[in-house]
């Protein structure tokens, strides 16, 4: 990054608390990448639970801060929603609760939040065409749902109307890197960069550079944004950055380190927990790795978490392991039911935890959805799978490729790129494909590391 942009952060970090809430499923996950059964706030039918009622309704600004600072997001939607009914044409106020529903179907994973955000920014629009706040609200809506190519039609309207708008330029961001479009993802974290440097544009800046193999530079990036975070939840959110980039590198010692420092901000925030379960396993705490896991998935049951957990009971493989797993794979499919039902796409969820652990068939058909979408490298990797898995691995073989193409050190990728170069004979390709998915993160997966190993030991007596 830029010596002048490291140099403003601490002067800009402020402006950018509780800006985190845009955050699109595939840093934090997601990403995903980012749910769980619904808890608090309004539980009704009607598009913002707005339509009666006699609550004292707080100003809407300084309500909005409140709400999307980071702290009790269902008594803010409640005070929201009171403001509502008493200025019912306060075009800010409706933004805002799009947002502030987002952010919960986000953090709680309900996807049924979703169409009530939807039709929060609908009336905002109606009351002020063409608003600014709305328009951003929408592209991080989008971005939420998978659809990116909305979330940046969104983004650049929203730009139309406010070319500093943090919320847009990040949503911005987000779009073109799950859309596969990096070089231009890069030049639009550089505009974000010079026109609102903070921690939301400063995370997805790393997080570019990591695609692109430059890991020093992300990790140079989020340590200057840690140092320079206000408040717990910039600190939770920078802290956790920091521990899956660490992770991802294999370094489970300082990843531990870093979700501490998240936890100890925010001792509920679910994706350090997520974080820390994986290099507790790593670092061989398979029961403190369960045991946190299990905490993550009784409140927010997404793909990730339940398919690392499942996995993780097979490799304890106790008496009723087995059961468990299944519970966990089955809860997957319930999930994305109930993600689609809220107009989410949930085709590379379905295709990753179905190859592995479901109907390879339907890994396969919801692969080659997603790739008709999109072409990222997690899209490229999850249709090489589905189709190795499916005994095409010679058409597979392109696409692992693609998916390592760009630099991006990731074990996950060498794993399955080693395992469909073996599949087709080139052993050779194999044994380095696997070999650095080892050296890179040797606790990536534990069911597929030890996959990885068993196939390195029969590569080696073969030869």
């Amino acid at each position: 990054m830029r010596t002048a942009s490291l140099r403003r952060f601490a002067a800009t970090a402020r402006r950018s608390r509780g800006a985190h809430l845009t955050v699109c499923g595939a840093l934090l996950a997601v990403a995903m990448t980012a749910g769980a059964v619904a808890g608090g706030g309004d539980r009704g039918g009607s598009p913002a639970g707005a339509e009666a009622g006699t609550d004292a309704a707080p100003a809407a600004g300084a309500l909005a801060a409140g709400v999307l600072a980071g702290g009790d997001l269902d008594a803010g939607i409640r005070a929201l929603q009171s403001h509502l009914r008493a200025q019912p044409r306060d075009v800010s106020a409706w933004a805002n609760l799009g947002l502030a529903y987002v952010e919960q179907a986000r953090t709680d994973g309900d996807p049924s939040r979703y169409p009530q955000a939807e039709r929060a920014f609908d009336r905002s629009l109606a009351l002020g065409s063409g608003n600014e706040q709305a328009l951003a609200g929408r592209a991080a809506l989008a971005a939420a749902r998978h659809d990116f190519p909305g979330a940046l039609k969104y983004a650049d309207r929203a730009l139309e109307q406010n070319p500093y708008s943090e919320r847009a330029l990040s949503s911005r961001i987000d779009a073109l890197v799950e859309l596969g479009r990096y070089d231009e993802a890069a030049e639009a974290a550089d505009t974000a960069d010079d026109r609102r440097p903070g921690v939301p544009v400063f995370t997805r800046y790393a997080y570019v550079r990591e695609l692109r193999g430059d890991v020093r530079t992300a990790r140079e990036v989020l340590e200057r944004a840690l140092d320079g975070a206000s408040g717990p939840a910039d600190v939770a959110y920078v802290a956790t950055a920091l521990g899956q980039l660490a992770w991802n590198q294999g370094d489970h010692e300082t990843a531990l380190t870093h979700f501490a420092r998240a936890l100890a901000a925010d001792e509920e925030y679910l994706p350090a927990l997520e974080g820390r379960a994986r290099a507790q396993a790593a670092s061989g705490d398979l029961a403190g790795a369960i045991g946190t896991l299990e905490q993550v998935v009784v409140r927010s049951p997404l793909p990730g978490p339940l398919v690392a957990l499942g996995e993780l009971y097979e490799a304890r493989g106790a008496d009723g392991d087995r059961t468990k797993a299944a519970d966990q794979y089955a809860l997957v499919d319930a999930h994305a039911a109930l993600a689609r039902a809220g107009g989410v796409n949930a085709d590379l969820d379905t295709a990753l935890a179905a190859a592995d652990h479901g109907d390879p068939e339907a890994a396969l058909r919801a692969a080659r959805a997603e790739w008709d979408r999109r072409h990222s490298v997690h899209t490229a990797d999850a249709l090489a799978w589905a189709l190795h898995r499916n005994g095409r691995s010679e058409e597979a073989l392109p696409h692992a490729r693609r998916a390592t193409a760009t630099g991006y050190r990731s074990a996950v990728f060498l794993h399955h790129r080693g395992m469909i170069e073996r599949a087709t004979g080139r052993d050779g390709d194999a044994r380095r494909s696997l070999t650095a998915a080892l050296e890179l993160n040797p606790g990536f997966s534990l069911l597929g590391a030890r996959e990885a190993r068993a196939a390195l030991e029969d590569l080696e007596a073969a030869r």
